[in-house]
């Protein structure tokens, strides 16, 4: 994949992620003086669970955007489009896929597996 094309396609997938992370840390509820518990127990599970569900995606979109952001440095660096492992090049069909991967498809099978 051409540099340009590829700067542009995660600068965009940057400001997705900023958007989403700005849009979930305002859903998040802080502490209000004065309120309590809720009275229902069902209640108070169901608030955690969104509470955690927010805490989970709100995760995933700053990975997300940590992956780009190292995408963009390798294009600084004339280091994108090459395993950070192996050193090969990433087939172009997963460049266009997933822009902001850093490894070949063996190397992230591997990658993948040790994080099990």
């Amino acid at each position: 994949m051409e540099t340009t094309v590829a700067r542009k396609r995660l600068e965009e997938m940057r400001d997705e992620a900023d958007r989403t992370i700005a849009i979930l840390q305002g859903e998040r509820p802080g502490p209000v003086a004065g309120a309590g518990y809720p009275q229902d127990s069902a209640d108070a599970g169901s608030m955690l669970s969104e509470s955690d569900r927010t805490e989970a995606i709100l995760h995933s979109a700053r990975s997300q955007r940590d992956e780009v952001l190292a995408a963009l440095a390798r294009i600084d660096d004339n280091s994108y489009g090459q395993c950070i492992d192996c050193g090969n090049e990433i087939p172009e069909g997963r460049l266009e896929a997933r822009p902001e991967a850093a490894r070949c498809v063996a190397c992230q099978a591997k990658w993948a597996k040790r994080r099990r």
